[in-house]
């Protein structure tokens, strides 16, 4: 109760970076995760991963030999996210839009999957629209870009860079608010 009682704190302050005032609930990460093969080794990143209620769970399904790089520009999220004592995640205060160059740094080239929560409506169409075509050239054919949104509002901009039959859109009552994950994969 505390985690998300600070949570809501941190997020009511930087409402346009967090997106939310609640935490993704089981229900929600649940859907976001379904589609991702955890018995491989895998490259996975995560953007807005905030106060790492989903990273905790990417964590626990992980193999030993998996990777995840979090993206997280909020200075307190960042601070708690370094907390984890894990050797299979890296933190990154960096913006999405950076992943290209921050996996050469990691000496990556392409990735499996990425699960976003970022506020997409709320970040300019500029940058949303670098975040999706970068993403996409990072992700190994088959990989999925996993983002949930509270709205339909951007299926139009997923449509734009991953052809419309390759999107799997699922609605998740059992949220607050109630939210709709889109499942994009790259062929």
């Amino acid at each position: 109760m505390q985690k998300k009682i600070a949570f809501f704190k941190e997020a009511i302050k930087n409402i346009k970076t967090s997106g939310s005032v609640m935490p993704s609930s089981k229900f929600l990460i649940k859907k976001l995760l379904r589609k991702i093969d955890f018995t491989k080794d895998l490259i996975l990143v995560e953007y807005g991963a905030a106060n790492g209620v989903v990273t905790r769970e990417i964590l626990k399904k992980m193999s030993p030999n998996s990777k995840l790089i979090c993206f997280e520009i909020n200075d307190v999220f960042y601070a708690n996210l370094k907390e984890i004592d894990d050797k299979r995640i890296v933190v990154l205060h960096q913006s999405a839009e950076n992943i290209e160059s921050e996996l050469r740094k990691l000496n990556l080239k392409n990735i499996d999957y990425c699960i976003s929560s970022l506020p997409l409506a709320m970040i300019p169409n500029e940058i949303c629209k670098r975040i999706i075509l970068n993403t996409k050239k990072t992700l190994v054919t088959d990989g999925l870009f996993i983002q949930y949104q509270y709205s339909l509002q951007y299926l139009p901009h997923f449509k734009e860079s991953f052809d419309a039959e390759n999107i799997d859109t699922k609605f998740v009552l059992l949220n607050f608010p109630p939210a709709f994950v889109y499942n994009c994969k790259k062929m």
